[in-house]
């Protein structure tokens, strides 16, 4: 049986109205604008409203990148949302994407690899349409992550912030190509970065609560080591795996967690800084919605044009990372 091409065919993203600026964090948390810039290059992000879930954001994201395609609800064949920060343990956030679509031919389940999340997502999808199983796949990372942040921790209330991005991955009919992909996982750093209670482990209880342990906790130093690390080398495993150098690169979309690991990233591949997408100073780190939000972005705004070669990137909590490599 001879293995079909899978291209990414479109993108979209959504992102909540309200925007939490350092300075609005100095009046909740001690804290500050230049603290916070200096370690993390993060200015501001944008927080779902009370009334906003997880799946409000990826159906938003979906439906405008099915708008791009021009396909319908119906054509879709598969859903994925990666996300820690569903709507409820379960039904899976994927089904209520579903049905909020109309898409009554997918089959539909959830993800959970914390930050590098879309990419495992985009390596299922690019599997799928490779052995001819589904012909367009949606894989959607969302996050709301303001509503499991400690606002009384300042190291990891800064960080974070919501929104949702989408692609559609489908049957490749011209030169564009999911070219390689790359997955990885270490479970001995585990508790770097976690919600401690929720689970069967440590099952909601009034004490759990008033431990503040339903709260996204952070070793900050070790994430920190191993991010560099891994974003550097699932890069160039990736451009192996593809049959490519770092010359062959036009753009990086990196997850977006902190500037410094970032221009790491960009340095190990030899691209100067506007040949990578950055906008981490204005949506702080949206977990698996990053990549993609990110990604939309660059094609958006012109940063990638047809033919490129680009080099998606991310870590996150498992710990786990990806990478990706592909031709617009």
């Amino acid at each position: 049986m001879s293995l079909k091409r899978s291209k990414i065919i479109s993108t979209g993203r959504a992102l909540p109205e309200k925007v939490l600026t350092n300075f609005d964090l100095e009046k909740i948390v001690d804290t500050n604008d230049e603290w916070i810039v200096k370690r993390t290059g993060i200015k501001s992000r944008h927080i779902a409203d009370e009334n906003t879930a997880t799946s409000d954001l990826a159906i938003e994201a979906s439906k405008k990148a099915m708008e791009k395609a021009g396909i319908t609800a119906e054509e879709i064949d598969l859903i994925m949302v990666a996300t820690v920060t569903p709507d409820m343990i379960f039904p899976s956030t994927a089904c209520i994407v579903q049905e909020a679509l109309g898409a009554v031919n997918a089959a539909a389940f959830d993800l959970e690899t914390a930050c590098s999340g879309f990419l495992y997502g985009l390596t299922i999808a690019d599997q799928f349409i490779k052995t001819g199983m589904y012909k367009k796949i949606l894989v959607i990372g969302a996050e709301t992550l303001s509503k499991v942040l400690d606002w009384e921790d300042r190291k990891t209330c800064i960080l974070f912030g919501d929104g949702a991005g989408a692609a559609i991955v489908g049957v490749s009919d011209d030169e564009s190509e999911i070219l390689s992909t790359h997955l990885g996982a270490d479970g001995s750093g585990a508790d770097f970065l976690a919600i401690p209670a929720g689970g069967s482990r440590m099952p909601a209880t009034a004490d759990t609560v008033a431990k503040r342990l339903h709260y996204i906790t952070m070793d900050g130093s070790e994430v920190f080591k191993f991010a560099v690390r891994k974003m550097s080398s699932a890069s160039l495993l990736a451009l192996e795996l593809a049959g490519l150098d770092v010359e062959d690169v036009d753009f990086l979309v990196p997850h977006q967690a902190n500037i410094r690991i970032i221009n790491s990233a960009a340095k190990k591949l030899k691209l100067p800084i506007d040949k990578v997408h950055v906008n981490l100073d204005r949506l702080g780190n949206i977990s698996a919605g990053s990549i993609p939000i990110a990604l939309d972005e660059a094609i958006e705004e012109g940063k990638i044009n047809k033919g490129d070669v680009v080099v998606l990137v991310g870590f996150g909590g498992g710990l786990t990372w990806g990478s990706c490599v592909i031709r617009l």
